[in-house]
């Protein structure tokens, strides 16, 4: 660089570069010009000069034209917050960064104490570099990513086209630079324009949504979940996998503790253990253990693990992936309660009475070995099996004393059914002792009343290939009942053997509906001749009883539904509001510390309080605080990259039915129109007010239905019709339908009454073949 020469009169290139480093303000080709005295002549060299530079790599330019140090920043750009650390410092990355080396971290000097940015938020900001790191000076707060856009390309007319992900984005762009993508990409793209004439620029490629196991890719990027490990969480989860589990843990390998999961489960955090009480003082009592995996004996606070589980929060799982919480040689290995090996527990040891009552509990840090690792229909199939060839002794459902098989007989075993793969001896030793002490928590969750709403859960099935065979309601099994209920009497007694040291807990807390919630219930119970007083003392019995007074009556399910719409959103704090909807005044998360930040806290707490050994930690209220808020924000994340997903899913599946009539339910009304899902299968599909005929339709706020003006025809939440599906679009999971009447406007849109920029309705594939996925499924 030294040997080479500019033109008479021209800055050095050592001199350009020192002028753009030491410059108070953004370096631009005029401001070089004007600080060495350059005459117009020169300015035509100059700029020849630094086109020179940016091609040898010397210097970048940033938008606006300035220009500094390859490697560096401009003076003055935008910003993205990466993350808000427990001292409640802002770091930052640049927005744009088109270097070889890893984007530079700046901490943001904000005037305030109290910062009111968040993860991902954009910011203008001044920069300086300050020794060996940089200091950033917010200047003004950017909208949150408003003009980037995540959508698939797609080709038609011998044009690229981007459509958005967003449900609500009705409109396709003419892609004007598509950045070396291509179609069937998944993109970030920025618009350009305005309209009627707007583009579409792409600015990352971020893969094939429709290869396997790439499905939820979409979500991933669209929320930013992190779904890659660095080096240094790696190194650091494979390094303390290697610690042995110490001499100081309660032997319990000589227990049959079983783990009872889901067919296709990776990772396994709980083992269950029971047996009738040889004490006296607990005469028809049981004794049990719930063994979770004692994930804070590996992951230790201020580590790496550490702060990636929690800037991550949870596990997130899709039909076609798990993004884990912490690296698979934790969560799918070492941490993983699997058969025949011994693993390290951190056991609660339960004393329950013969009514279900918690009589007692105690933790222990142990070593286990479980003894078989049980599918819920393995599980439930040999419990059936012992219990068809028992009939003097037998175990049924606490609800209605019959068992699974009884009341259908499809689920009846024989000689080939799945619960021939349980031994004997291990049914007798440990399935059968569980069941029965599952009979008496039953009691107590029955004495209690609990919110009972029974809303199925969407099961997608694919096949090897990770194809989509079909979308149904997942079966709930006693099996499923069983383990439920052991994890809330863990989880109960966690929270108050925390109360009990007086130590800070991370509760779970779930508050009762507010009033104005309970308002509108009321009105909309009206109009079913249903009373609700709303000067009662609310509890979850309240909801039940108004749901056993409808009995089986053809609007239940929007009964439930509008139930269900009226409870809050549970969170995470450690002030103790309670939990409204397991009717429980003490209740904290400690079953799942493999995939909820949450549990890992409680955990830490318990090993603390207890001087159960090393990795327990007692945050302070503000950490404690902190902390909830942002797992809770995690949480919803994770729930609503879930559901977008399966949404996704069922779209796809639908796609191939375009033009079929099907069993739907109405599950939300509004003034513009009514929205709709398919009976058994899901999804949600808008029936514009539009397309419902040519009379106009009122919107009846209290009664959830849409009237119409002249014929009086209603369409109500929660009634039941027949639907035609006229689009049905995988990039968003959107669905539309219509009437089978043929009423409104079904078909492809009149290009003269096209939205500009709109596009027909399309069902997008990779190069001509279908999406490839490969279902993990998930746990509890």
């Amino acid at each position: 660089m030294a040997n080479q020469k500019t033109a008479p009169g021209l800055p050095t290139r050592e001199q350009i570069l020192d002028f753009i480093t030491t410059s108070d303000t953004p370096a631009g080709k005029r401001e070089i010009a004007r600080a060495f005295g350059l005459s117009a002549q020169q300015k035509i060299a100059l700029k020849a000069l630094l086109k020179d530079m940016a091609d040898e790599g010397l210097i970048d330019s940033a938008p606006g034209r300035a220009f500094h140090k390859m490697g560096g920043l401009p003076k003055v750009t935008v910003l993205r917050v990466a993350d808000v650390d427990d001292s409640g410092t802002v770091w930052a990355v640049p927005e744009r960064w088109e270097a070889e080396t890893p984007p530079p971290r700046l901490r943001l000097r904000e005037r305030s104490k109290r910062s009111a940015l968040g993860v991902g938020d954009r910011v203008l900001a001044r920069t300086e570099e300050a020794g060996s790191g940089w200091i950033a000076h917010p200047m003004k707060t950017l909208a949150r990513g408003e003009e980037l856009m995540l959508g698939v390309l797609h080709e038609e007319g011998g044009r690229l086209w981007l459509q958005g992900v967003e449900k609500k984005e009705r409109r396709d762009f003419v892609v004007s630079d598509a950045g070396g993508a291509q179609a069937g990409d998944l993109v970030l793209a920025e618009k350009a324009g305005r309209p009627p004439r707007i583009t579409a620029r792409v600015t990352q490629r971020l893969g094939d949504p429709f290869e396997a196991r790439s499905f939820s890719l979409i979500a991933i990027h669209k929320h930013g979940i992190p779904d890659v490990f660095g080096a240094e969480v790696i190194e650091e989860a494979e390094r303390i996998a290697q610690v042995p589990l110490g001499d100081d843990r309660e032997d319990l390998r000589h227990l049959p503790i079983v783990a009872i999961d889901p067919a296709d489960a990776r990772d396994h955090d709980d083992a269950v253990w029971a047996a009738p009480d040889d004490d006296p003082a607990n005469e028809g009592g049981w004794k049990a253990i719930v063994a979770i995996a004692d994930v804070s004996f590996y992951v230790r606070p201020g580590g790496a693990l550490d702060r990636e589980a929690r800037k991550r929060g949870n596990s997130v799982y899709f039909p076609d992936r798990v993004v884990p919480m912490l690296p698979e040689t934790l969560s799918a290995d070492v941490c993983s309660l699997k058969e025949g090996v011994d693993r390290a527990a951190l056991a609660c040891h339960l004393q329950v009475a013969k009514d279900g009552k918690l009589k007692g509990w105690r933790f222990s840090r142990a070593v286990i070995r479980v003894a078989a690792n049980l599918a819920y229909e393995d599980a439930q199939a040999a419990v059936d099996a012992w219990t068809a060839s028992s009939p003097q002794r037998k175990l049924g459902s606490p609800a209605t004393g019959d068992t699974p098989a009884e009341r259908d007989p499809s689920l009846r075993w024989d000689d080939g059914g799945a619960g021939e793969a349980v031994p004997s001896d291990l049914v007798e030793t440990a399935l059968l002792p569980l069941w029965d002490c599952w009979r008496a928590l039953y009691k107590a969750r029955e004495a209690r009343e609990p919110l009972d709403l029974d809303l199925p859960e969407r099961r997608i099935v694919l096949d090897e290939k990770g194809r989509i065979l079909s979308v149904a309601p997942r079966e709930r099994l006693d099996a499923h009942k069983l383990i439920e209920e052991y994890m809330i009497a863990a989880n109960v007694a966690a929270a108050k053997a925390l109360e009990a040291k007086k130590a800070p807990v991370m509760y779970r807390i779930h508050e009762p509906p507010s009033r104005e919630k309970l308002v509108a219930l009321k009105d909309y119970l009206e109009t079913f001749d249903i009373p609700f007083a709303l000067g009662q003392v609310v509890k979850p019995a309240t909801f039940n009883r108004i749901l056993d007074r409808v009995g089986e009556a053809a609007f239940r399910p929007q009964v439930m539904e509008q139930v269900l719409r009226s409870q809050t959103q549970a969170y995470y704090g450690p002030a103790n509001h309670g939990h409204f909807g397991l009717s429980l005044g003490s209740y904290a998360h400690f079953t799942s510390p493999i995939r909820r930040y949450a549990d890992l806290v409680v955990h830490r707490a318990l090993v603390a309080a207890y001087a159960l050994g090393p990795g327990g930690v007692a945050e302070d209220d503000a950490s404690m605080d902190r902390i909830g808020q942002a797992i809770s924000a995690l949480e919803r994340r994770a729930m609503e990259a879930e559901r977008e997903t399966v949404d996704r899913y069922v779209a796809a599946y639908l796609s191939e039915h375009v033009g079929s009539v099907m069993d739907a339910r109405i599950t939300g009304v509004q003034s513009f129109g009514f929205f709709a899902t398919v009976d058994g299968i899901g999804g949600d599909g808008l029936v514009p007010a539009r397309d419902l005929g040519r009379e106009y339709f009122r919107y009846d706020e209290k009664g959830q239905r849409l009237v119409g003006d002249h014929s009086g025809e209603e369409f109500t939440l929660g009634q039941r019709l027949p639907l035609r599906l006229v689009e049905a679009n995988p990039v968003s999971g959107a669905l539309r339908f219509e009437l089978v009447d043929g009423k409104g406007s079904a078909g492809a849109t009149p290009e003269g009454n096209r939205e500009p920029g709109r596009r027909p309705p399309r069902v997008l594939k990779r190069r001509g073949r279908p999406g490839n996925i490969r279902h993990q499924g998930r746990k509890r």
